[in-house]
């Protein structure tokens, strides 16, 4: 909360205004709230890159785990870390076997501050950055997930895109709540929470599909 508090604010007192002098040309009366949401975008990314690369990365692998063991895909938590015997969910979270969530890459930043002149079309544009950042923040709320399920860049393209509606959609929400000034780091784990529920319900569901065919396989030689 102190390093949010402190980038945040930093972002407002040397940059807010500079912002919204430069929007006041293209935004009008609105350009006010627009360089307040793009100073928040801009805060929200600094955060994110410097608390998730450095102070609680390991707790948000931890908990999307823990909450995987809670709905009871323990096999394929196993594929990542050791999993220990009794207790509760975060109780049975052994030592990591495989490396912890995708860290914040230089592409995305490259890509961000592509993104960023966007916001200088007035609503439209925020929108649309908005929905960008959010197309890629889905699928980057389930790295861990392909990395448990050991799927390659095919595999994990092919699932995003069936689900591709879907993935825009959490990633919007991850993206606005992120937003929110102190509060983004409840909202990171919260996010981590959503993500390892939706995770365990599209796994029951491979595992349903997978376990459906062989029975079907089996009743048609039976009827022949």
């Amino acid at each position: 909360m102190t390093l949010g508090l402190g980038i945040t604010t930093f972002m407002f007192v040397f940059t807010y205004i500079p912002q919204a002098a430069v929007m006041a040309f293209t935004s009008g009366p609105l350009a006010a709230i627009t360089a307040a949401l793009l100073v928040l975008s801009e805060s929200s990314t600094l955060f994110t890159i410097f608390s998730k690369t450095f102070l609680i990365d390991d707790a948000l692998v931890d908990t999307f785990d823990g909450v995987l063991l809670s709905k009871n895909t323990t096999d394929l938590v196993s594929e990542g870390r050791q999993v220990k015997a009794g207790g509760d969910p975060i109780a049975k979270l052994g030592t990591l076997v495989k490396s912890p969530l995708a860290k914040f890459t230089p592409k995305a930043m490259i890509r961000y501050v592509m993104y960023l002149p966007l916001n200088f079309i007035p609503v439209v544009g925020t929108v649309i950055f908005v929905l960008l950042q959010g197309k890629r923040a889905g699928p980057m709320a389930h790295t861990r997930y392909f990395q448990l399920k050991r799927w390659n860049k095919d595999q994990q393209q092919k699932h995003i895109e069936q689900y591709r509606g879907a993935y825009t959609g959490f990633g919007v929400a991850v993206v606005l709540l992120e937003l929110i000034p102190l509060a983004s780091i409840f909202f990171a784990f919260t996010n981590t929470v959503g993500a390892a529920l939706w995770a365990a319900d599209i796994e029951k569901q491979h595992i349903t599909k997978e376990g459906t065919a062989p029975r079907l396989r089996e009743q048609a030689k039976k009827a022949e």
